[in-house]
């Protein structure tokens, strides 16, 4: 049996597969908000007046793992039988402690919680995450040191973002420099959490360390420039990188003593969700895409060879195959969907019943979906923008968000040299068949649906499982190891409409122009959205 965590901005999963049954043997989520209410978090963040400084706390991350843990005790999983682990953290979220983080690790005293012991490594209390917008400035002067946008992008694999890790870390040495000096070691969410399972400072790997814009995307390795544009002594505060396979470590003496793990258990490197999901979703060879639909929407893919985006808005990172994915990340995900559903005070059903009665196209009506300050397009004002409808209008208003999300997806992937045969969805609202229908439609490309939702989850467990056989000399590829747990059937795959190709090719022109008429102030294109409602709703 293998293990795999998933740190998520609202939750912890743990996923525990069986490969001899071929089948999920254990499943168990945790939702921060619900089961640890005195962190007062709101969908597992702390917000701050302007919405632009979102952070979370990582001590709530370390007592969901004890609680986690204690509850999977209690069921009928022989946690000793498990071979080894590996885990997923939310990209790019940066954990800051001092230089009492190892020394207590190596004397974690299983009497004792997690908290308890950890409460006072730390540095900072809390970390920024993803949806923190708030160092544009910082964004700049590492982009201007650098040489340039295009530049960065060579070194990187992305452009520099505000959630990215470097940013974040250049903010904090600007705005309180004497704990950035009493700083010892900066993690991110994956090497901290798999630090405390081994029980001394863990290694980043190279899929997530992709998502610091740090790391020089070629060499794999710290980027000298990158680290002297970012901060003093940075190279010293950061762990090693490693390759995404690598066993580090066995399972420290804390979980043996309390949980019942076995003292042989391996931890694979733990790496980023979407390095993870790229493996929970079989995206291991060409041709293969997914789209996520969770808190924030993405659309990766699996790329044989590195493709970078000149414009800035997608992002390279490493896969946990060895070769290289490509992710784009849509802020404007399941929150602002839940900001219409609320808004109607309706529930998925009913969302959904309104979705499939509303025509393709929408009568012509467009939404520019900005409930909150969007990464791609950079959107750091957000506002909702409806053309030819009010906010009071229910059925344009679903459809409206619905085509928005996916027309903005195919819009800002185009760059992506290796264009997809088939689309797998993943995250809460894949469930949702009629939100899919409107994914195989845009995209005109089959969308399959798989059941289990928690791909990041499900792929750190496969990622783990594949160490561990490798490593005992009993490899097995990933294609033969994927498979047995997505196995596709005829009734999940969503196919796309034909008839409405042509209408949603023109429709991405029209949605298009309205992003550059918001974005960029040129010209209003209302005369080209009545000539669109001419052609296809007259």
């Amino acid at each position: 049996m293998f293990l795999g965590l998933d740190f998520s901005t609202q939750s912890i999963t743990v996923i525990v597969i069986d490969i001899e049954k071929n089948k999920v043997v254990y499943k168990r989520k945790i939702n921060f908000d619900k089961s640890l209410p005195h962190y007062n978090t709101e969908n597992g963040a702390i917000y701050s007046e302007n919405e632009t400084v979102v952070h979370s706390y990582p001590l709530m991350w370390v007592e969901s793992l004890d609680l986690l843990f204690n509850i999977m005790k209690k069921s009928k999983v022989c946690i000793g039988d498990i071979k080894a682990i590996s885990g997923s953290g939310q990209q790019h979220g940066t954990v800051y402690l001092n230089d009492t983080f190892e020394k207590v690790l190596k004397t974690l005293n299983p009497v004792k919680t997690l908290k308890i012991q950890l409460e006072n490594t730390f540095t900072r209390k809390t970390s920024p995450i993803w949806m923190d917008s708030s160092t544009t400035k910082q964004c700049e002067e590492i982009r201007e040191s650098l040489g340039g946008m295009k530049e960065t992008i060579k070194i990187t694999g992305s452009n520099t973002f505000e959630r990215f890790s470097g940013p974040q870390i250049r903010k904090f040495f600007q705005n309180n420099p004497m704990q950035y000096k009493d700083t010892a070691i900066i993690h991110l969410v994956s090497s901290f959490m798999a630090s405390i399972l081994i029980g001394k400072n863990a290694p980043i790997d190279y899929g997530d360390g992709a998502g610091m814009n740090l790391m020089n995307i070629s060499t794999k390795e710290w980027d000298s420039r990158a680290l002297e544009a970012t901060a003093p002594n940075l190279i010293d505060k950061l762990p090693s990188l490693v390759n995404s396979p690598n066993i580090i470590g066995n399972i420290s003496k804390y979980f043996i003593k309390k949980y019942g793990f076995s003292n042989n258990c391996k931890i694979i490197a733990f790496s980023g969700d979407n390095p993870n999901s790229l493996i929970g979703t079989g995206l291991i060879k060409k041709g293969r895409a997914a789209i996520s639909l969770g808190t924030s929407d993405t659309f990766f893919s699996y790329l044989e060879q590195l493709s970078l985006d000149f414009k800035g808005e997608g992002h390279v990172f490493g896969a946990p195959t060895g070769d290289y994915m490509s992710l784009i990340c849509f802020k404007n995900g399941s929150l602002a969907r839940e900001q219409i559903k609320n808004r109607f005070n309706l529930d998925w059903n009913s969302f959904s019943k309104i979705l499939e009665e509303t025509p393709p196209g929408n009568d012509g009506k467009i939404m520019l979906p900005y409930f909150f300050p969007e990464i791609v397009p950079l959107v750091l004002d957000p506002k909702v923008q409806r053309f030819g409808f009010d906010e009071n209008d229910i059925k344009r208003s679903i459809r409206g968000i619905i085509e928005a999300q996916f027309l903005s997806m195919k819009l800002h992937s185009q760059w992506i040299s290796e264009k997809p045969e088939i689309l797998y969805a993943t995250g809460s609202a894949s469930m949702n068949k009629e939100i899919l229908q409107v994914a195989a439609n845009i995209f005109n490309t089959p969308v399959v649906q798989f059941q289990i939702t928690d791909s990041a989850a499900l792929g750190a467990s496969l990622r783990a499982a594949k160490s561990y056989l490798d490593f005992t000399k009993n490899n097995i590829e990933w294609e033969e190891l994927t498979s047995q747990f997505l196995n596709i059937q005829d009734k999940q795959i969503i196919h796309p409409d034909e008839k409405y190709q042509m209408l949603y090719d023109d429709m991405l022109t029209l949605y298009q122009s309205y992003e550059n008429y918001f974005l960029r102030k040129t010209e209003n294109p209302e005369q080209e959205r009545l000539k669109f409602i001419q052609i296809y709703f007259k």
